[in-house]
């Protein structure tokens, strides 16, 4: 093998430090940075002095310092691939010296090959690597980082360095959403005693800090005896301080900090904290683990620390290709044994264990055959009805669970579902019902050849859950009432559609039903009972009216057009006998037979060509459509189960006439939307009901929504003239925030007019500075509905939350900080 002569190395680095940078780089081609400087030294014949000024340009880092002292080190390869360095024993160099006679003349070595003598030359820069030691000014610029230090040493062969008093930042530009860091870069600031470089994107920092808040004075950060920047995954801080303006906050032993591949990575999330009147203080925290691209799962822990009492949580999420996905979440909540002073006295909360169980899914199979799945499921209706703050999960007594199957098998289209709820009346009632298996067997609308007409058919067949189940001391009481039934229905339908003005569609179907449980003086009884009928029915649709005009001189549209459609229809159900010996749980079990129905209604809609941001292109709307319509049957008992409309089965006494229904919708731009509907009562002319909904929403910046419902005082209908049974409700919901998102917040409440208080009110503000912040929620929840089950008329909450840029928030398994904090 070559060797490499240390008088040729002199040279070449003399012709470094004498000749021209262009010079240089054509001695040197292999040279692994090139440099400026004002001064340089020859210290020895590997070491370089570098002074004044220093500038070096490597392929992946710049570095400039006041000195740079280069030791450089030349290798080449052995026989097993090992690197001998010059000068050290064994080495051809050694060899060559100690071969070599006092007039340079070999001594008693055998002559070389006459290959050997062929060889090509060895470049003696060929296997340079240089360590670089830089002290004075240091600042160097990596592909990722930006380091300034008092002192710096740095090998060039594996790209390793050692920092010595040095802050530096780190860009995640590439790395995470830019959203996280509100109007800020996305990076990364750290100082520290000592900062090694350990890989090209891995630095170990002791005795440090880390902030992602970058302004000249952070706000927050993050200080540690040591921690790791691992620039693909997160940074580890152990024994950390959280400190906020110079002061500390609270002790982490350790902790992952994530750095977000497409805004997903493993870590902790940010603790929140919470105080009850009823449940106490509490600490949530949380711990996000990706599991890839396509599935999550987010652990949780509540730690009740006044009353005493820990709630942990599981949360899995997936997504997969072709509409599949899901999530589900298992909750466990173990509360201790505590005393609550309210209502007038100190009562003793027991100790209790509960848990609940959500989830949803929807998976596709083959053949196209789709699967969902829904579950809702609790074990202690008081713990969901006291510790949510979402109104809706509050308020919800049901619980549920069900399971859907649905595919095409030939021209049929089949489907096996299996569901079942239960709703709570108070704390020890409740009544199940449900379907359990129902399997469905359909053919949709097919034409019949050579004809205008078209056939369906659907059959079905259900176990019908329906039971009673009444909680005590010794056990539950279940009453049950479900049965079996099965239900063919074909249907021939003609519609005539050739008239743009007037449209009629007919059809006739058969309907025969069995049901193998039925009534006899009142009672429930195994015996079965059968029904078939036939119905006829046609609706006629027109004349229609339409004008249509243009608006020239409109800022608002183009072009608008008016639609005016009355509607007729026809009904008629033959004679069904055994009307009184059937089990009514469903719809298709409380149809009247034996009558003629009329109906009728009118339709009027407003269209508009809009222009949507600006005078440019013009879309096509309805800004505002109403309708009205009405029933009449020849016997009375068929407006009781009529489920046209919402108020039929309230109790209300038999009439001809169905009560009068309103429906009015307005849709004007795409941040106004408002909806009114109202039934009358055709007896006593009269509101039955009526609610009203509306929102608005201006910029991103603005929003409200709101509701309205009352079912009204009726003193001579039945079903309307018991106070405790009707309601009135108004709900709202504001948010308003800056244009810039720095501060903001939402106020939202529920009241009952006929109680006269707030079910609930809710008022939270945030505020986003530069790199973190910090949210804030009061809300009052009304417990007087709940009676003896809650030992306090009201409960008040509080919760703070506070976040880091790039390290995510949560709101807790009971919705504490949810749904409105951007």
């Amino acid at each position: 093998m070559g060797t490499v002569h240390r008088p040729a190395f002199l040279a070449a680095v003399a012709a470094v430090l004498l000749l021209p940078a262009s010079a240089a780089a054509q001695l040197f081609p292999n040279l692994p940075f090139d440099y400026r400087q004002g001064h340089y030294e020859v210290v020895s014949g590997s070491h370089l002095r570098l002074s004044g000024d220093v500038q070096i340009n490597g392929e992946t880092f710049d570095l400039s310092a006041d000195q740079v002292d280069i030791y450089i080190d030349t290798e080449e390869t052995g026989s097993e691939g090992d690197a001998v360095a010059e000068g050290e024993p064994g080495s051809d160099a050694e060899a060559d010296s100690e071969g070599q006679d006092e007039d340079g003349g070999a001594g008693n070595r055998e002559p070389e090959d006459d290959a050997e003598e062929d060889a090509e030359p060895v470049d003696p820069l060929a296997n340079i690597t240089a360590r670089l030691v830089a002290s004075g000014s240091v600042v160097y610029s990596g592909l990722d980082a930006r380091i300034a230090a008092d002192r710096l040493e740095y090998r060039t062969k594996d790209q390793t360095a050692v920092f010595e008093n040095a802050s530096g930042s780190i860009n995640l530009a590439d790395e995470v959403d830019r959203s996280m860091f509100g109007t800020q870069e996305p990076d990364m600031l750290f100082y520290g005693q000592r900062i090694e470089r350990l890989a090209p994107r891995t630095y170990r920092i002791t005795k440090g800090a880390f902030t992602s808040c970058v302004q000249p004075t952070p706000r927050w950060e993050l200080v540690s005896s040591s921690f790791t920047i691992n620039l693909d995954s997160y940074v580890m801080l152990r024994n950390a301080v959280l400190k906020v303006k110079g002061v500390p906050v609270f002790y982490i032993p350790a902790l992952p900090y994530p750095i977000p591949e497409e805004g997903r990575a493993t870590g902790l999330l940010m603790p929140t904290w919470g105080n009850s009147s009823y449940h106490g203080s509490s600490l949530s925290n949380a711990f996000f683990l990706a599991l890839g691209r396509s599935q999550d799962v987010t652990l949780y822990n509540d730690w009740y620390t006044s009353l005493g009492g820990m709630g942990s949580a599981a949360e899995y999420r997936y997504t997969r290709g072709g509409g599949s996905q899901g999530n589900a979440r298992i909750h466990y909540l173990n509360e201790h044994e505590a005393e609550v002073t309210g209502r007038g006295g100190t009562f003793t909360r027991q100790a209790r264990k509960s848990y609940r169980l959500t989830g949803q899914t929807r998976q596709a199979l083959p053949a196209g055959w789709m699967a969902r799945g829904q579950l809702n499921y609790f074990s202690n209706i008081d713990v969901q009805q006291t510790y949510n703050h979402n109104v809706f999960d509050a308020s919800n007594s049901s619980r549920s669970m069900s399971g859907n199957a649905s595919g095409q098998i030939g021209r049929y289209q089949v489907s096996g579902t299996f569901d079942r709820s239960e709703t709570f009346f108070g704390g020890t009632h409740s009544a199940v019902y449900g379907g359990g298996p129902r399997v469905t067997v359909g053919q949709g609308k097919t034409e019949i050849p050579g004809t205008p007409l078209y056939y369906s058919l659907d059959t079905e067949y259900v176990r019908l859950l329906r039971a009673s189940r009444i909680r005590g001391a010794t056990g539950t009481d279940v009453v049950d009432s479900g049965l079996n039934r099965l239900d063919v229905n074909p249907t021939i339908q003609f519609p005539f559609t050739q008239w743009p003005f007037l449209t009629f569609d007919s059809s006739a179907q058969f309907r025969w039903t069995y049901w193998d449980e039925s009534l006899e003086d009142r009672r429930q009884v195994p015996v079965g009972v059968g029904r078939s009928y036939f119905e006829l029915a046609s609706t006629v649709t027109g004349p229609s009216f339409v004008k249509i005009w243009d608006t020239p001189g409109s800022g608002y549209s183009e072009r608008m057009k008016h639609l005016i459609e009355p509607w007729w229809g026809i009904r008629r159900v033959s004679p069904i006998d055994e009307f009184d010996r059937i089990v009514r749980i469903e719809g298709i079990d409380s149809i009247v037979g034996d009558i003629w129905q009329y109906q009728y209604g009118l339709d009027t809609r407003l269209f508009a060509r809009v222009y949507e941001g600006g005078r440019g292109e013009s879309v096509a709307r309805e800004i505002l459509s109403a309708s009205i319509t009405q029933s009449y049957y020849t016997d009375e008992n068929a407006s009781q189960y009529d489920r046209n409309f919402r108020t039929s089965f309230t109790g209300a006494s038999p009439t001809h006439w169905s009560p009068m229904s309103f429906v009015v919708r307005a849709d004007p731009t795409r941040e106004i939307g408002a909806t009114m509907r109202a039934e009358v009562d055709p007896t006593y002319r009269t509101l039955r009901s009526i609610s009203a909904e509306g929102s608005y929403e201006r910029g991103g910046w603005f929003e409200v929504r709101g509701g309205w419902s009352q079912r009204r005082f009726i003193a001579q209908l039945p079903g309307f003239n018991d106070k405790s049974r009707l309601d009135h409700y108004l709900n709202a919901y504001t948010s308003l925030r800056t244009p810039n998102n720095v501060v903001g917040g939402l106020y939202s409440f529920n009241y009952d007019f006929r109680r006269g208080h707030h079910l609930m009110q809710r008022l939270l503000v945030y505020y986003n500075a530069q790199c973190c912040n910090i949210s804030f929620e009061y809300q009052v929840y009304n417990f007087e509905g709940l009676g003896a089950r809650a030992f306090l008329p009201n409960d008040r909450r509080v919760n703070v939350s506070f976040t880091l840029a790039g390290l995510g928030r949560f709101a807790n398994v009971f919705g504490a900080l949810g749904s409105g904090v951007n």
